[in-house]
């Protein structure tokens, strides 16, 4: 059980934000029981929203800017990258004939780590399947990690301490909650999710605590990711709850244009394998609280046709 910590272990905590490892880990060595608590009791951010639901009634949220990624006009991530070319595991896929993977989404919390580790618990238990072809190979987080805000204090509990005993990658998209920012913080937007996720190098996270688990290596909040058997094309559609946005006079248009490279390039290498859009709002919804994303799914078809 992580243990509650004082100013001297939180002290500790920062100075370990150098952990540059060799390679990815991606669990603990021995599992470790369910937390009971938050290590860190998350406040009521009614306050916040307050002021939030009054910008939104005067129309004066916009969708907020993100860095770069790394690589060009279509960054790529690798699986084999990933997981630190580990030969024998991508032979094993490729016997197996398919890949298998979580994906989830809206997986933070803030009242405590009871449902969510109902969940995460399930997911650890899919390592135990009778078939290795059936074995998950990564999850495919959907963005909203850590609500509300994406706050870095509240990364141990609502990602590292649940995931602690899942035994592969996580890769995310991430939300509208990982990218907006608290009109009563001074945080930037996506700075935890960019520095837990957008990694350049195998390390540990200040944000991981007590635990193993090493920063993903995504080159930033868009990119392709490239499986076997399977890409995944990560987009980011900001931080308003309605709708998504992923083009506009304020955040411009890289990804369309990522889109754009992305769909070219397997076309020209004639991809026979299954390709997936990955993004937290959604342009098209059946049923359900939030609306459609039209603009977004008009750029979307648009780049497609």
């Amino acid at each position: 059980m992580p243990k509650k910590r004082s100013d001297e272990s939180s002290a500790a905590r920062g100075n370990r934000s150098d952990r540059i490892l060799a390679a990815p880990v991606f669990s603990q060595p021995q599992p470790t029981p369910d937390p009971q608590t938050f290590v860190v009791r998350h406040a009521s951010d009614a306050a916040a929203y307050k002021v939030i639901d009054e910008l939104n009634r005067e129309h004066k949220l916009k969708a907020l800017p993100f860095p770069p990624p790394r690589g060009g006009t279509e960054p790529r991530l690798t699986f084999a990258a990933v997981v630190d070319n580990n030969q024998k595991l991508l032979d094993t896929i490729s016997a197996n004939g398919q890949i298998v993977f979580h994906a989830t989404g809206d997986c933070g919390s803030t009242k405590g780590p009871a449902t969510q580790n109902e969940v995460s618990d399930k997911m650890v238990s899919d390592f135990d399947e009778a078939d290795p072809a059936e074995v998950p190979q990564f999850n495919f987080l959907l963005g909203d990690i850590v609500y509300s805000f994406g706050e870095a204090q509240y990364y141990y509990d609502q990602f590292y301490d649940p995931y602690r005993n899942y035994h592969a990658p996580i890769l995310a998209a991430a939300g509208s909650h990982d990218g907006m920012v608290s009109p009563l913080q001074h945080e930037k937007s996506l700075q935890a999710f960019l520095r837990n996720f957008c990694s350049e190098c195998f390390q540990v996270s200040p944000d991981a605590g007590n635990l193993s688990r090493t920063a993903q290596i995504q080159p930033g909040v868009f990119f392709t990711f490239e499986a076997p058997f399977v890409h995944i094309i990560a987009l980011y559609s900001n931080t308003l709850e309605d709708p998504g946005v992923i083009a506009d006079r304020h955040i411009g248009n890289s990804q369309l244009k990522f889109l754009k490279a992305a769909l070219l390039r397997v076309k020209k290498e004639n991809y026979r394998g299954a390709l997936l859009f990955a993004h937290h709002r959604p342009p098209y919804v059946a049923r359900g609280s939030h609306g459609w994303s039209v603009e977004m799914q008009q750029q979307i078809d648009t780049v497609c046709n």
